[in-house]
């Protein structure tokens, strides 16, 4: 299966370089492409000075623009399946084997999860990740054990899914809204890494806020999505 790793990527000088030449380095199987999200850093420069495969966004579009960016490339290319993966070094890419083999069984996602086997550590963060699950399970009838895991492996038909389907964001509503449509989602048990440079954009009050929006669109926004009806994704038995 041709894998492409999109790596969405904003103000992340300090860390792009070593993460794109531990792929390249360790894992050349993978295809990656690096999505920089309208950086004023020198995440841009950087991934240019080192010949890393890049797009350039012009602005800034968060996270959900610059994911479907990524995936928009992968569609147009003909890739298989799309690994999202950090630019910050908290993901490992030992991991992928796994979670393409899971994928192979036929779902059509495969979250890499911190808490398959392991239980949540007690912490303000984790209270959050419990009340997503617990409205994911409300919502749908399914458990996802880490909802806000940003690593996440899509097959071609979500390729296709957020290419062509507006406002699709890869967070906790999206995944709930997705189980909704029918799509299959499993869980892989990886580590992750804390981050070792630069400063991530979730503080305190943003973290409480981004709760506060994924509960409410799980709850209530997710009704009234529309979708387009060509491209159903069916549901399985």
């Amino acid at each position: 299966m041709r894998l492409l790793m999109v790596i969405p990527a904003y103000n992340e000088e300090d860390n792009i370089v070593r993460v794109v030449n531990t792929i390249k380095e360790r894992y050349p199987e993978y295809d990656y492409v690096v999505v920089n999200d309208g950086s004023t850093d020198h995440t841009s420069k950087r991934c240019h000075k080192n010949g890393f495969e890049v797009i350039d966004l012009p602005v800034n579009l968060g996270l959900a623009g610059a994911f479907q960016a990524g995936l928009k490339y992968a569609y147009q290319k003909n890739y298989d399946c799309v690994l999202q993966f950090d630019a910050d070094g908290q993901h490992k890419p030992e991991y992928i084997k796994d979670m393409l083999e899971k994928l192979k069984q036929g779902y059509d996602i495969v979250i890499g999860s911190r808490f398959v086997n392991k239980r949540k550590e007690r912490s303000l963060r984790m209270v959050g990740a419990r009340m997503l699950t617990v409205a994911i399970k409300l919502t749908t009838g399914k458990r996802i054990a880490d909802p806000t895991s940003g690593m996440r492996m899509f097959n071609k038909a979500m390729i296709k899914e957020f290419a062509v389907n507006m406002n699709y964001g890869p967070e906790p509503d999206t995944i709930s809204y997705l189980l909704k449509q029918g799509a299959s989602i499993a869980e892989v048990q990886v580590e992750m890494d804390e981050r070792v440079a630069g400063t991530s954009y979730l503080n305190l009050t943003k973290s409480a806020m981004y709760m506060f929006r994924m509960l409410a669109s799980i709850f209530f926004i997710q009704n009234f999505r529309k979708r387009d009806d060509k491209h159903v994704i069916m549901k399985r038995g």
